[in-house]
Parts: structure tokens; C-alpha cells; sequence
């Protein structure tokens, strides 16, 4: 069937909208279609810095007719109402219908449409999806209405092997586009998709930005191999790099070896973030070369890989010379910011915080800093680490916010407090401490291991999470201005993955108790309580994130949050993961169902009597073989449970649990719970809240799907 071939060219798109500009274009294009009941076969976009293109293929030649079916007003509406119904369906009265219903008798419209050529179709809907294109950033060029990201200068449409005939803002739409700006010269006609692509790769122009980033990727692993080095893969960089060049060249240049006494965390932050540069490094020890000695094993080389935009006739050794140039001039000012910032202590930087605001409810950084500092002297307390380290270095943890290289590169901060310790002879726990007490960052970034500096991390998040709870400015849908997620995350991991046990609840309620040794802005008062257990409830939408990958069941998560008292991240992973297990069994899932089928029977129940049937069943009203089979497994269980669990033995309390399931069974199958005598009823009522309890022991089974 034909293919639909579109092009918009322009001035370079900036590489941060490209990727989202092609799928906006694909997605408004084929909803368009569809809303004019056309299918396809199959639909591509492509983005480059000068250029979105957008292929589709199997189209009909012909839009299919269409009938629509439309119900009016009431026969008996006023008639202002009639009249806006039949202007919105371009109809006379005479041509509506009336249909019968058991609410009054209604006007139907029938609506039929004769399709259209495909080409008129497209024709209406390009120009109207491109002047309304929802780019971030857009502009207008001359006297031109239109606004677009930069100047579009031509149109290339195509359908079926012919031109789709539209004009936006005087640029007629053709089968013409351009290949590289310096790498080709004229107009390229294309009537197909296959056509365009072999013509635009002869032309210098690499359409796909994934096979950009897999030129960019294998040059630069090639030449990287080369000098002997290894390169620094950045996903990020890479993808923006790809955004920025249509015909990728990777080269390799040099700058002096006295930048290396610059931390390489300033020298690649610098090269990344304004040169778009990717950093090298010497080799693992293990693959280095006998040349290289022991220690430059993985120190940054004084070597850069830069991305040039065409083949130049001279291999590059002006594009060279011109960036390694332009990159002495950045690491000399970063060297500068670095040696300025040694002639000061991180103690002596303290007083820079303190004029400084973190929120106008919670008071300064400064303020910040004494809340931090008590607070790791207290987890510190509780995770056996060393006290007096772990409050000096939560002390020194933000004076890298008034350094002069944070003040240049923000996003090396920690790294460089860290750096800066080290170098003031603070010791490597205090230097390690600064250094992580932000991480993790990301969802692949290490957690602190080291007991100080696990304090400091932890000390940290729950100074900014206990705090904007306090003055209730909380994440919302869109919005997360402080990080409160990331620092819900960052926490969960922390203690998991050292393996942590602290009770949540009741140290959260400890800080924000009157006598507490944190220097709270805002204090909790009387509403300490629900203040704990909303962060409780944020915390455990987190875990569910933090296991998702490791597919685990939300609904899991959710039971083992719902039993009183749970607050121990370490325990209750263990517990959903035993949980978790249990239920892939037959006899979990047979359990599950028979604990559904108690509830319901009581809530039933329940409702009817208004009342709760609790307490001990009478052994003598047990007058049924099953019931008082299922009533001596379950005392016997309880029992086990309550030992296992004491044990911390999750998976052995499952087993327990698995010996209620053919008791249960043979309860339903052979028992009536409603029996016509009101004691016996009453008592077996109560054996199945027993059910429901012994099952509650383990987790709030409601809340488990299925």
C-alpha cells in the first residue's frame, strides 16, 4: 500500500527537543489520521539537527466513507438547543430522525460522509499540526507568521510517489530536501522513504539518531583503544552529541598534564558540560600496558574525544588545535577556582552558610548543617559508628556550597567537600562521609557502605523529609521541587542494602519529641504522630519503586505496611519476599482464596448482626469432624507463628501457615456456617474471624490481589 513521506528542514533544532519533537510529530500525525478512519501499516520518526521526518506506511489512497450516529435533545428541548445541534452537525431538522427512549423521545442525526482523496486529507492536516506544533521554545523569522523552533525553509511531502500540494506561511510543500550543510551541495529529490535515506546517507546525512549514536559510540571505543586509553561512556552526553551533529566524526585531542592536579571529577564536568567533550582514562591495572606505570592505572588521561560535524580535508587537525585551544581556556579558570578554594577550611567556610536560606520556613543552611550534625550523631548511636567522626564530617557536609568550584560547577558538589577534606588532611572516613552523604543519586548510583558516612547520608535525607512534612510541602503528581523522592529512595536503599535496622516510627517520633537533641526550625507538637506515619505511607510508595525491578508486588508491600508496628525496612522486605514466595505455592494460593471467602462471609455477616464476631470459639459448640479439625490447627499455629515470627523466620512461618490450607478447604466443603441454630452459627462465625486473624499474623491478606 502507498507510503506517506514527510520532511520539515529548518535551522539547527536544538538536541535537548529533537528526540520529543519526532515522536509529537509522529503521534499528532497518526491521530489525525485515525480520527479520519484511516489504518496503517507501520509509522517511523526521525529527528537530526535539521530536520524531523516522518514516514508511514500501508495508507489507503482514499479515506474510507464514514457514518456517524448522533444523539440531539429531547424533542421537547428548547429550540436555542435544536439549533446548536444542528449547526454542529451542518444538518436541517427535516434531515434528523426521532428516536424512541424510556426517558422522553430524543433527535438522532445521521451523519455520512463521502471519503476523501488521501492527499486532500494530508493536505489539511500538515499545515494545521505544524502551525500549532508545541515546541518548548519556538520563534518567528522576518515578517513571517509562523513560529516555529528555528526558521523552517522547506517542506518535503510525498504520497504514493507523488507531491501532497500545501502551502504554510508562503513554503510550498515539494519532494526536495538538503543533505549536509558543507559535506553537499543542492537539492535532493526523493519520492520514497528508500529513496530519501540512500540519497540523504550520499549526501553526508545519517537520518537515525540510534545509528548516529552507534557511529558515535564504535569510533569512539576504536580510537579510544588506540591511544591505549579508555573511554569514559556518558548515555547522556552521547545521546545530546548525536543531537548535534548529522554526519558524526570522533577525534582525539590533548591538553596539558599540569590540569591533572585538578580533581577529574571538575576537568570531566567541565569538558562535559561546556565543550559536550568525552573524558579518557588509563586502563584497569589489569590491561594497562607495560609502558604505563603504576600509577596512572584509571587516573583521567590529559586526552579528550570530540565529535566534529564533518571529514575534514586535513583529518581534523584544525578542528583539533581549535578546541584544545578553546578547552585550555576552561580548565585554566577551573584550576583557578580549584587552587583558590585550597586556601581555605571547610570549618572556616561554616560562617559563609549562614546568611544563606535552604527555605524561609526551615532557616538556613547553616541551621541546617547543626540539625545534620545532631541527627548523624544519633544514627550513629544506632549503627555502632564512630559518633564524633560522623558529627564532624556532617558538620563540614555543605561547606562546598560557598566553594568557589561548586559555585562554577554545581554539580560536583559533595565530590568536592570530599576532595577538599582530603587535601586539608580531614582523613579518608571524614572525606568519604562528605563525599556520599548525597547519594545515591540515581537509580544506579552506590550507596554509602562505610559507617560514617552512612550516618551522614541518613542524617541528611531525614532532615529534609521530616522537615517539609513538618511544614507540609509534599510532592506532588508533577512536581517535586526539593527531591522528596529521591531523598524517600535514597534513604530505602541506604538501609537495605547495609542492611540496617531502625525502627522508623519510633525514632521519627523521637526527633520530633520536645527534648530532642535536634534543633528543629518548626517544631511537631500533639501532631507528631500523623506526621510520622504520612511519611510512613510516602516511604512505603517508595519501597514499591525501589522492588518494582526486582518484581516484587506492590499489593505485598502494602500488606506487610498495614500490620501494626512496621517500620524496619530490613524486616519487612524479608517478610513480602517470603510472602511473595508463599504465594506462588498452591498452598498460598488456596490459603488466599480461603481467607477471601471468611471476610466476605463475615463483612456479610457482620453487617446483618451489626456487630464484630471476635473472641475464642466454644470447643463444646464445635459439633463438625472439619471445624474441629481447623480449630486445633489453628490454636497449634498461632502458637508456631507467633514463635517463628519472634525469630524473625518469615519462611518458616509461611510453612506454618501452609498447614492451613486442607483444614480450611475441608471446613468450606463440608460445613454450613450459617447454620439454623443461632450458637452454632455465632461460633462458627467466630472460627472464621480465626481465620482471618491467624492469616493477619503474617500480613493484612485484604490487601493481597487475587
Amino acid at each position: 500500500m502507498p507510503q506517506l513521506l514527510l520532511e520539515l528542514f529548518s535551522e539547527e533544532i536544538p538536541a535537548r527537543m529533537q528526540g520529543e519533537a519526532a515522536r509529537e510529530l509522529e503521534r499528532q500525525i497518526l491521530s489525525a489520521l485515525t480520527d479520519r478512519a484511516y489504518l496503517h501499516e507501520g509509522a517511523k520518526a526521525f529527528a537530526t539537527p535539521r530536520r524531523l521526518a516522518l514516514v508511514i506506511e500501508g495508507l489507503a489512497v482514499r479515506q474510507p466513507d464514514m457514518r456517524e450516529e448522533r444523539k440531539g435533545p429531547r424533542v421537547n428541548a428548547p429550540e436555542a438547543a435544536l439549533q446548536g445541534f444542528l449547526k454542529s452537525t451542518g444538518l436541517t431538522k427535516e434531515q434528523l430522525t426521532v428516536q424512541k427512549d424510556p426517558k422522553g423521545d430524543f433527535y438522532l442525526a445521521v451523519i455520512e460522509r463521502k471519503g476523501r482523496p488521501t492527499e486532500e486529507v494530508i493536505a489539511e492536516i500538515v499545515p494545521q499540526i505544524v502551525r500549532n506544533f508545541p515546541w518548548p521554545k519556538s520563534m518567528r523569522s522576518g515578517t513571517k507568521s509562523l513560529t516555529w523552533v528555528r526558521p523552517l525553509q522547506s517542506i518535503l511531502c510525498v504520497f504514493a510517489g507523488e507531491i501532497v500540494p500545501f502551502e504554510i506561511d508562503g513554503i510550498k510543500s515539494g519532494n526536495t530536501t538538503r543533505g549536509h550543510r558543507f559535506m553537499s551541495e543542492g537539492e535532493i529529490a526523493a519520492t520514497n522513504f528508500e529513496t530519501y535515506t540512500d540519497k540523504l546517507r550520499r549526501a553526508c546525512v545519517i537520518l537515525d539518531a540510534a545509528e548516529r549514536k552507534d557511529i558515535i559510540r564504535h569510533q569512539a571505543r576504536t580510537l579510544a583503544f588506540t591511544l591505549g586509553l579508555d573511554w569514559i561512556e556518558d548515555e547522556a552526553l552521547l545521546d545530546e552529541v548525536a543531537g548535534l551533529v548529522e554526519y558524526p566524526v570522533v577525534l582525539a585531542g590533548a591538553f596539558d598534564e599540569a590540569f591533572l592536579s585538578v580533581p577529574q571529577e571538575i576537568l570531566i564536568s567541565t569538558m562535559r558540560a561546556n565543550q559536550k567533550y568525552f573524558a579518557l582514562r588509563h586502563p584497569h591495572p589489569e590491561v594497562r600496558s607495560q609502558s604505563a606505570s603504576k600509577d596512572d592505572a584509571r587516573r583521567l588521561a590529559n586526552k579528550f574525544l570530540l565529535v566534529a560535524n564533518i571529514e575534514a580535508k586535513d583529518g581534523g587537525k584544525a578542528i583539533i588545535e581549535g578546541n584544545e585551544r578553546v578547552l585550555r581556556a576552561r580548565l585554566s579558570d577551573a584550576k583557578f577556582f580549584w587552587d583558590q578554594d585550597l586556601k581555605e577550611t571547610l570549618e572556616s567556610r561554616l560562617e559563609k552558610l549562614k546568611p544563606i536560606v535552604f527555605h524561609e520556613k526551615l532557616g538556613t543552611q547553616y541551621e541546617r548543617v547543626l540539625r545534620i550534625e545532631a541527627l548523624a550523631g544519633e544514627i550513629a548511636k544506632i549503627i555502632k559508628a564512630d559518633v564524633e567522626g560522623a558529627r564532624r564530617a556532617a558538620r563540614l557536609c555543605k561547606a562546598d556550597l560557598v566553594s568557589q568550584t561548586v559555585g562554577e560547577f554545581p554539580e560536583v558538589q559533595g565530590i568536592i567537600g570530599g576532595h577538599l577534606a582530603r587535601a586539608e588532611g580531614l582523613g579518608d572516613e571524614i572525606a568519604g562521609a562528605i563525599r556520599d552523604h548525597y547519594r545515591p543519586v540515581g537509580p544506579n548510583d552506590a550507596v554509602p557502605a562505610a559507617p560514617v558516612s552512612i550516618a551522614v547520608a541518613l542524617a541528611d535525607k531525614l532532615d529534609t523529609l521530616l522537615n517539609f512534612w513538618l511544614i507540609e510541602e509534599l510532592p506532588t503528581g508533577s512536581k517535586d521541587p526539593f527531591a522528596l523522592r529521591r531523598a524517600g529512595l535514597g534513604l530505602i536503599r541506604t538501609a537495605l542494602e547495609n542492611r540496617l535496622r531502625i525502627q522508623l516510627r519510633d525514632y521519627g517520633l523521637r526527633i520530633l519529641s520536645e527534648d530532642s537533641p535536634v534543633r528543629f526550625k518548626v517544631k511537631a507538637g500533639p501532631d507528631a504522630k500523623k506526621i510520622v506515619e504520612n511519611l510512613l505511607a510516602f516511604l512505603a510508595d517508595r519501597l514499591k519503586v525501589a522492588l518494582r525491578e526486582k518484581g516484587t508486588r506492590h499489593d505485598l508491600i502494602d500488606a506487610v505496611f498495614a500490620l501494626p508496628g512496621q517500620d524496619d525496612l530490613v524486616l519487612i522486605v524479608r517478610r513480602v519476599e517470603a510472602l511473595q514466595r508463599f504465594l506462588r505455592t498452591d498452598d498460598g494460593t488456596t490459603l488466599l482464596a480461603g481467607y477471601k471467602r471468611a471476610v466476605n462471609i463475615l463483612k456479610i455477616e457482620e453487617k446483618k448482626d451489626k456487630t464484630t464476631f471476635t473472641g475464642h470459639p466454644d470447643p463444646a459448640l464445635l459439633v463438625e469432624p472439619a471445624e474441629q479439625a481447623l480449630f486445633k490447627v489453628i490454636a497449634e499455629a498461632n502458637d508456631l507463628l507467633a514463635a517463628e515470627l519472634e525469630r524473625e523466620r518469615f519462611d518458616e512461618a509461611m510453612t506454618v501457615m501452609a498447614r492451613l490450607r486442607a483444614p480450611v478447604d475441608a471446613f468450606f466443603e463440608k460445613v454450613t456456617v450459617n447454620a439454623p441454630d443461632p450458637a452454632l452459627r455465632e461460633n462458627r462465625l467466630k472460627l472464621l474471624a480465626q481465620i482471618r486473624d491467624a492469616c493477619h499474623g503474617l500480613a493484612d491478606f485484604g490487601r493481597i490481589e487475587g
